[in-house]
């Protein structure tokens, strides 16, 4: 067998364990529960709240672009995995095993992808019974749900690779938090962005957080929900533009960027980390 269909058979397998780890373990299972839950109750108290005179309900407009934040926040799980595997010292001992780079990121890739379309399922399901006026009914609805949620996770989850060797510690890791809600804030999930200034419309659309709402937005919602958009369009085009922009310099980026991390690993290293975080909680 060749060294790319060990690594591939290998990342598979350690993936799919770790995907399964994660939702029978109790930290974990919180996690994948507490922000659908979280998000579901904003779903309920605006699901009749309608926005200004376009008779469109807040809470329909909202669910969809939730489901596209969501998608983007993958980002943030892959660069929260990575750095803490690098802190604990798996990533160094990924790195000592033959083929154990490329099968470490495959697994990632799977076990923080599939985490997130569970999250994805978590919320839509009982937030489709909370919210009504959803167009659902449709094939062509839940094609363009799938090519939206393909593109997105191409884009976010090697960008969080990323972000993820640029911190040494799971502590210094949080910095990132404030951006990315900052930018979450700017993008329209929560009110449509035409209801923003139009300096604030232009750096919202430089991020995948508005496409990916936006493309979820465009399959789940009736013809008339395009008056509240930019253009009155759903911009198909543009949004497979960005976002496959975005993928592109992910899948540049993150394998130049992690062959460098990794090439700065050692057991020195990891011990003078872990050295470190007992001083803190010491």
């Amino acid at each position: 067998m060749n060294p790319t269909a060990i690594a591939i058979r290998t990342g598979v397998a350690r993936g799919l364990v770790e995907l399964r780890q994660s939702f029978t373990n109790g930290a974990d299972l919180w996690g994948h529960f507490f922000w659908p839950l979280l998000m579901l109750t904003v779903m309920f108290f605006v699901r009749d709240t309608e926005f200004g005179s376009s008779g469109l309900l807040l809470g329909t407009l909202a669910l969809p672009s939730i489901l596209g934040m969501n998608v983007a926040l993958a980002m943030v799980s892959m660069s929260q995995s990575l750095t803490a595997d690098r802190e604990d010292g798996t990533l160094l001992r990924a790195k000592a095993t033959p083929h154990g780079m490329p099968a470490y990121l495959i697994s990632k890739i799977i076990s923080v992808g599939g985490g997130g379309i569970g999250d994805l399922a978590i919320f839509l399901i009982p937030g489709m019974f909370i919210v009504s006026g959803l167009a659902t009914g449709t094939v062509g609805s839940w094609l363009t749900v799938l090519w939206v949620l393909a593109l997105g996770m191409i884009a976010s989850l090697p960008i969080g690779a990323v972000l993820g060797s640029l911190f040494t510690t799971a502590r210094a890791q949080g910095i990132i938090t404030l951006p990315v809600l900052a930018l979450i804030g700017i993008s329209g999930i929560f009110y449509p962005l035409t209801s923003l200034p139009e300096w604030v419309q232009v750096i919202a659309q430089i991020f995948p957080f508005y496409w990916l709402g936006l493309g979820m937005r465009s399959a789940l919602l009736p013809d008339a929900a395009v008056a509240v958009e930019i253009g009155e369009s759903w911009r198909h085009l543009e949004t497979v533009g960005v976002l496959g922009a975005w993928a592109l310099l992910g899948l540049l980026a993150a394998p130049a960027v992690l062959r460098h991390m990794a090439r700065r690993e050692s057991g020195s290293t990891v011990a003078a980390r872990r050295e470190r975080a007992l001083q803190r909680v010491g």
